[in-house]
């Protein structure tokens, strides 16, 4: 019986290693293939290809985002050692920018371009990573690498997140009506679609 627990036990782990570790080389592909992507669409069309980079990577760049929801299951579930309140606040950052700029149709302004190129650089400083540790080989290049570029890089992208949210607040003005509210028995809370964004320009810096 009991060496039936183990055997069970030994699968469910084998299974669990290979799963992240499937998910963590899908997430390298996909952010190697946008990086590489978006690298030669500018050196072959120069500064034209900024307008309409997002319409050639969008789509992967939308299902890799998409699926990094799953990261908050891998950590509450203990799959993925990492804290799990700056991974929600990282992945809901992401996921409410992209359907911001697909909903309010911004998607050739250039910051969206550098957005997009800042994302995936730090994508691929940390999926190799944690693929190295999750095959018992981790690098200490790759280690010092990582936590050393990850910090500029990650003030840049904040920067141009906010940069982001900024440039859509006139779209947002233009399109939202004077105010909108939540009724209640007791009390009516009015909402202004501008002020939550500039309410959540604050909160990009807490990620990370």
């Amino acid at each position: 019986m009991t060496g039936a627990k183990g055997d069970l036990r030994g699968r469910m782990l084998s299974f669990r290693l290979a799963y992240i570790f499937s998910y963590n080389l899908f997430q390298f592909c996909g952010h190697t293939w946008i990086l590489a992507n978006t690298i030669a669409r500018f050196l072959t069309f120069g500064e034209d290809a900024l307008a309409d980079t997002f319409y050639s990577v969008g789509l992967v760049m939308s299902l890799c985002q998409l699926l990094s929801i799953l990261e908050l299951f891998h950590i509450a579930d203990g799959i993925e050692k990492a804290r799990l309140l700056p991974r929600f606040i990282q992945v809901i950052e992401k996921n409410f920018l992209l359907i911001m700029v697909i909903m309010l149709e911004i998607e050739s302004k250039p910051v969206v371009c550098a957005q997009l190129f800042l994302w995936n650089i730090l994508d691929l400083l940390r999926y190799p990573h944690e693929l190295l540790c999750l095959m018992g080989t981790p690098s200490i290049p790759m280690v010092w690498t990582r936590y050393t570029l990850c910090i500029p890089l990650y003030i840049l992208s904040v920067a141009t997140e906010g940069v982001t949210i900024y440039q859509a607040l006139p779209y947002v003005v233009s399109t939202a009506p004077n105010g909108s509210s939540l009724n209640s028995t007791a009390i009516t809370i009015p909402i202004r679609p501008p002020l939550v964004l500039m309410v959540y320009l604050p909160v990009l810096a807490l990620a990370g």
